[in-house]
């Protein structure tokens, strides 16, 4: 394309791909740093190095870039273990959680979640995306011991069993008890057995124990 004495016209900046991304990871940091209220354009746009306008091409709004960075914290990849035995999974399972909980990055994830849950659905939508991930994996988990012969109640209810866990950090959260350490990780998984395995929870466990 040319002009009508013959020269180019001038291109604007180019667009820069990394943008994008980096505004989102800003966001999500301020996010947990401060909330939502606390976070601004302003300040995202100042963090990440961009203009607002660079913002405001992307995202119509600050509750659309809040959405967008909780759609990505919600992405995380959940851990689905085999260990060969539902004792095991647990365990593994458990320990990434208590670990991840007690961070200090994890403990702010955890109040965000809380707080933007109750602020706006469409994030509690996304959180209830997740935890039926999580249920989906933990029933497969299930099965595969079922398969093994391992004794699992026909009645166990694998929503409870995900969510009574998620139920005591959320609680920590809230009231600042310290999280339940790698320490506690056996006896958490003990009451889980108990709940689905029944009498049977001992012997399962202690089985588990002498294979390590």
């Amino acid at each position: 394309m040319e002009t009508n004495n013959g020269e180019r016209p001038r291109r604007g900046r180019p667009r820069d791909p990394e943008a994008e991304p980096r505004i989102r990871r800003h966001a999500i940091q301020l996010l947990l740093e401060r909330g939502f209220d606390g976070m601004t354009v302003d300040d995202v746009a100042e963090a990440a190095g961009v203009g607002k306008a660079t913002i405001y091409r992307r995202w119509a709004s600050k509750e659309e870039l809040a959405h967008d960075a909780m759609t990505e914290v919600f992405s995380i990849e959940v851990p689905d273990p085999d260990t060969g035995s539902i004792a095991g999974d647990l365990t593994q399972v458990y320990a990434d959680a208590v670990v991840f909980a007690s961070s200090k990055e994890g403990l702010a994830l955890i109040r965000l979640a809380i707080s933007e849950i109750n602020r706006d659905e469409l994030t509690a939508a996304l959180y209830r995306r997740f935890l039926q991930h999580r249920i989906d994996l933990t029933a497969a988990a299930v099965d595969r011991a079922r398969s093994r012969g391992e004794a699992i109640r026909p009645d166990a209810d694998i929503s409870v069993m995900v969510q009574w866990l998620a139920g005591v950090l959320i609680m920590r959260a809230l009231t600042g008890e310290p999280m339940p350490g790698v320490e506690d990780v056996d006896a958490l998984v003990r009451m889980t057995l108990f709940g689905i395995c029944g009498d049977a929870a001992t012997t399962v466990r202690d089985r588990t124990t002498a294979e390590r």
